[in-house]
């Protein structure tokens, strides 16, 4: 499985239920609850797998199902439905070591009432418009978070809400276990890339750790020429390379020489993010922006200048994204245009961007670089096709973390820019730029963010319930 697999993931579904109706009613709500569950794993509309657990009738059942959940590594969530009227008072005890992410689904087996045979036996079998409200109760007093979605099971609108829940609450496992390797300090004199690592990771679950240029060039420094020669060929394979000239071709061989380091740098210690710096760059030929760009594509997050935040921001939501068009990259709002009734955003950076978000095939190019005084770097140069996206940002007050995010469209340049050898995206901020820019820099948001055609505030909406922290969205 690749690194932006969401295979290895679960999610569990828990019916509730109680003794009061006899074991008949028992097999009906156990046999419904089945049917559920295969009807949502049938669809395809869910990225992960749901697994079927028996109905929970006491506060024992409740219990031990949910400790289950928590000590299960393949289980990333769980899904909570009150087929007949199950007391809440049973799931008391259990709510309150709850650890993995819950959707409360208030939905029902019939999507109909068959209004000409309901009984009394139809009515105590299918209770879940009160017997939801009575679990709600519980989990607003006990402080719960979770995601509550309405609605019968086959509609698509529920299976897209719990298949965007179920990809965070994968992203969201997969942090508690994220670590992310800073390669150098980050960038000096600039404020919103520190912070308090030690607070993220309380909040997280994700771990930073700190490395010299000197850790990763050990792994660069042992990388031969035929595995050179074999990553130069993948990339005249995938991308355009209009100048192979022996100065090119030098740069390029040696940013392949960076990316296979790297990326064994980063297998070794088991990180899936990671931070660089132009500022830290001593025995580097030149700044690691095709490695960077490259490994994004992979699923790896990171952030340039140090950004740590941003770095495990983006892994968690490149995971979110894993089989979803439209990409997710690291991004940095660059410049703005303000012609009269056409205002909008041209996003770019020195070289790091996710060709994940490529319109076309990128080009292989290279490129001086004005800044970091080393080598002309090679990186991937394209533009990004139109339509919805979001821009996030992560940022720390203290102790507290904020989400920030805007909706956007994404447009093409008015014209080509020949003399601007980057991959760059344009995009007009909703509800305007001038309004999305107040919004966004009054709340504190940063200047680096993760730009995602692949996802919806939705996503965010559920992480930042999951992780509890505080979401402002500009729309």
């Amino acid at each position: 499985m690749g690194r932006n697999s969401l295979k290895s993931y679960r999610i569990w579904f828990i019916t509730g239920s109680q003794h009061l109706y006899g074991e008949e009613t028992l097999k009906q709500v156990a046999e419904h609850s089945r049917r559920i569950v295969d009807s949502l794993n049938g669809s395809g509309e869910i990225a992960l797998d749901i697994v079927w657990k028996p109905t929970v009738k006491t506060q024992a059942e409740v219990t031990a199902t949910l400790r289950a959940a928590d000590v299960d590594p393949a289980c990333a969530g769980v899904i909570c439905w009150m087929h007949t009227f199950s007391p809440a008072k049973m799931w008391i005890n259990g709510l309150k070591l709850l650890q993995k992410p819950m959707l409360h689904l208030n939905t029902q087996a019939n999507r109909d009432i068959p209004w000409a045979s309901m009984d009394m036996d139809f009515m105590n079998l299918n209770q879940a418009a009160h017997g939801d409200r009575e679990f709600g109760y519980i989990c607003t007093r006990l402080g719960i978070r979770r995601k509550v979605v309405n609605g019968y099971c086959d509609t698509p609108r529920v299976r897209a809400a719990i298949d965007v829940w179920s990809r965070v609450a994968a992203a969201w496992l997969d942090s508690q276990t994220m670590r992310v390797a800073r390669i150098g300090d980050n960038m000096r004199e600039v404020a919103v890339t520190e912070g308090n690592k030690v607070d993220a990771q309380i909040q997280f679950g994700y771990a930073v750790d700190g490395y010299g240029v000197g850790d990763v060039l050990k792994y660069v420094s042992q990388v031969t020429d035929a595995e050179t020669d074999k990553l130069v060929g993948e990339y005249f394979d995938l991308y355009a390379v209009p100048d192979r000239s022996d100065a090119a071709m030098k740069s390029i061989r040696a940013a392949a020489r960076q990316e296979i380091g790297i990326r064994a740098f980063l297998e070794a210690g088991n990180y899936s993010a990671f931070t660089t710096t132009f500022e830290n760059l001593y025995g580097f030929d030149q700044l690691p922006g095709l490695a960077s760009q490259r490994l994004m594509a992979d699923g790896y997050g990171f952030g340039a200048e140090g950004d740590w935040k941003t770095a495990a921001l983006l892994r968690t939501m490149k995971l979110m994204a894993a089989g979803r068009p439209g990409g997710v990259s690291f991004m940095e709002d660059y410049t703005y245009h303000f012609e009269p009734g056409r205002e909008r955003v041209l996003g770019a950076h020195m070289l790091e961007v996710c060709p994940s978000i490529a319109a076309g095939k990128p080009s292989l190019e290279v490129h001086p670089l004005g800044i970091g005084g080393k080598a002309d770097p090679a990186r991937l140069v394209f533009t990004t096709a139109p339509g919805d996206a979001i821009n996030a940002t992560m940022v720390e007050f203290g102790a507290d973390f904020r989400l920030v995010v805007n909706e956007l469209e994404i447009v093409a340049p008015d014209a080509p820019l020949p003399k601007l050898p980057v991959a760059s995206t344009v995009w007009i901020p909703k509800p305007d730029l001038a309004e999305g820019a107040r919004r966004w820099i009054e709340a504190g948001g940063a200047h680096h963010s993760v730009n995602a055609p692949a996802l919806t505030t939705e996503f965010m909406e559920d992480y930042a319930r999951i992780a509890g922290v505080e979401l402002v969205v500009i729309r």
